[in-house]
Parts: structure tokens; C-alpha cells; sequence
């Protein structure tokens, strides 16, 4: 939300990529890759990881155990990496070098406060045996040497039920700035039909998810 003020600013001065509708149209599908890079981190960790772990709870610290496999076997915050990725993607597309600084700057501001208090949490919880893998794991950069397979297999149908609004999300924010574009470069208001697709099937994926989660229990994995 703090980003809307300069994102709205970088985008009232924007222009196509070497003024060509074309070349800007390849850097928008590049950034669209980052962002979805960045989902595909979350989707990694989130698929491999019991319940009552690596949630989105933001008011109360909870951790049934310490996960030290899959993702988090190469770096301590995953969760956090992929949301970097995913919205570093996003700031790109503006091409405004400094419209990406500040949303690097705020990522680090806004999360640095948020990883120190997980940190002290789990510390006090786990003891030692938080010591022990937090001092052989990055906290932020992946270590791929240090790669250790999770016990629990992969869970697509659990990812699905976790990430489906963030994938949305980015589908929103590429939509919007992609149409915002054409209206600020060209002075009218226009759907891409290529954009316009994925927006629609985004929002049926959407809407089919959600529907799942809130009315059925097919997205429901035991201990997930």
C-alpha cells in the first residue's frame, strides 16, 4: 500500500521500452516471469511444510515445530525471498530505477523488524536446536549447498490452497499496470486482448480456488 503514491508517480511518466510497443511488451512478460518466480518459491515451501507452521499469521507467533527441510534448508525466511521476487517483479515493470530502490529499501525496513521478532520467538522455543540450523542457514540469500530433502512429499492441492490469492494478486497488479500504460502512453483506454485472457482465466482460477477452500474440503490435506 505504501508503494501506490510512487508507483502512481513513476507511471505517469511512463514510456514503452526503447519507445516500442513490442520490446515493452517482452520486458512485461519478463517481469511477469520474476513475480512468478517469486510465487514459485512460496508454492516450493508452502507445499513441503506441516500444518501449524510457515502460515500467514501476522498478530501471533505460533510454530507447532522448527522446519529446517526443503526450502528451509537453504535459507531461513523462504516465505519472505519469494514475496521479494514476487513483488520485485511488479516494481520492475515501471522502469524507474528508483521506483525499485524504494521498494527495496521498504521490503527490508518493513520485514528486517518482522524476521528479528520470528527469530527471538523460535529461539526461545526451540533452544539449541534453533542455534544450530539458524547458524548453517542464511537468513535471506540461499545456500543451495546446504539443500536437505523434506520428509514430507510434495503437496500441490496445499500450495493451491495457500498461494491462490497472492497468484491472483500479481495477475491484478499486471493487469492494471498494463492497462494503466496504454492509457497514460497512447491517451486511451485499452484491454490487450493477450492481457485480458489472462486476467480472465486468473480470475476463474481465482474463483474456482477460493470456492474450493470456503465450500469444500477437496483442498484439504491431512497435517497439511
Amino acid at each position: 500500500m505504501l508503494l501506490i503514491v510512487p508507483t502512481a508517480c513513476a507511471m505517469e511518466h511512463s514510456h514503452y521500452l526503447g519507445y516500442s510497443h513490442t520490446r515493452q511488451e517482452a520486458w512485461a512478460f519478463f517481469c511477469l516471469a520474476v513475480s512468478f518466480c517469486g510465487l514459485g518459491i512460496r508454492i516450493l515451501t508452502v507445499g513441503h511444510v506441516p500444518k501449524g507452521t510457515s502460515g500467514r499469521n501476522t498478530r501471533q507467533q505460533e510454530a507447532s515445530e522448527l522446519n529446517t527441510t526443503g526450502m528451509y534448508s537453504i535459507v531461513r525466511h523462504p516465505l519472505y525471498l519469494g514475496n521479494l521476487v514476487m513483488w520485485l517483479g511488479v516494481s520492475m515493470f515501471c522502469l524507474n530505477w528508483w521506483l525499485t530502490a524504494i521498494f527495496l529499501l521498504s521490503f527490508w525496513v518493513y520485514y528486517e523488524r518482522i524476521m528479528f521478532a520470528e527469530e527471538k520467538f523460535l529461539r526461545e522455543k526451540f533452544g539449541d536446536v534453533f542455534v544450530e540450523w539458524a547458524n548453517g542457514t542464511p537468513a535471506f540469500l540461499p545456500a543451495f549447498r546446504g539443500w536437505r530433502r523434506s520428509p514430507l512429499p510434495f503437496s500441490m492441492r496445499s500450495a493451491l490452497r495457500k498461494e491462490y490469492s497472492g497468484f491472483f494478486a500479481l495477475v491484478v497488479c499486471f493487469f492494471g499496470l498494463e492497462t494503466w500504460e496504454h492509457a497514460v502512453v497512447e491517451h486511451r483506454l485499452f484491454f490487450a486482448p493477450h492481457w485480458l485472457i489472462i486476467f480472465l482465466v486468473g480470475l476463474l482460477i481465482y474463483l474456482t480456488l477460493r470456492t474450493m477452500k470456503k465450500a469444500t474440503t477437496l483442498l484439504d490435506v491431512a497435517g497439511r
